[in-house]
């Protein structure tokens, strides 16, 4: 779902964080192919372009990674779950 920068930015109070395809996938524990795939394929990833390359919100990256077993496995043990245990109850 791409989201236009200026109706983003008028109608949202707060600031969402913004990741390349690279970060996301180095947080989420998966690699690049994975996030390019869900970006084709999904309307899960809220995304925008920004001079020619995809920024991808990091709370719909999270539900994302939280869609099915093997994405959440993956995301806790290589990603960024594994630093917070609260995540892992």
């Amino acid at each position: 779902m791409e989201v236009d920068n200026k109706q983003d930015s008028q109608n949202n109070s707060f600031n969402p964080i913004w990741l390349s395809i690279s970060e996301a996938a180095n947080i989420g524990g998966v690699g690049d192919k994975t996030i390019r795939r869900a970006l084709k394929e999904k309307d899960v990833l809220i995304y925008k372009i920004v001079k020619d390359r995809y920024r991808i919100e990091f709370i719909s990256l999270l539900n994302f990674l939280n869609s099915n077993i093997k994405l959440k496995n993956k995301f806790e043990k290589k990603g960024l779950g594994q630093y917070i245990k609260e995540w892992n109850k």
